[in-house]
């Protein structure tokens, strides 16, 4: 179930609601399950809110990686 998970969101592109900062995390929505669900966001760089981005990594459960689309 995690795996198949993580392969629904891995290149999801969603939108930054929480700004992201390097070393530390913030949060994007990303369209899943017929809906759309908040998930805490890192990135290697800053990323500031209403950026599209695309999920890169899953992390954990509820934790991805994005980059700026």
């Amino acid at each position: 179930m995690a795996e198949e998970f993580s392969q629904e969101v891995v290149g999801a592109v969603g939108r930054v609601s929480v700004p992201i900062a390097v070393g530390r995390e913030g949060e994007v929505i990303l369209p899943v399950r017929g809906g759309s669900e908040a998930f805490s966001a890192l990135s290697d760089e800053a990323i500031p809110k209403h950026t599209r981005v695309v999920v890169i990594e899953v992390v954990s459960g509820r934790t991805v990686r994005v980059t700026p689309c």
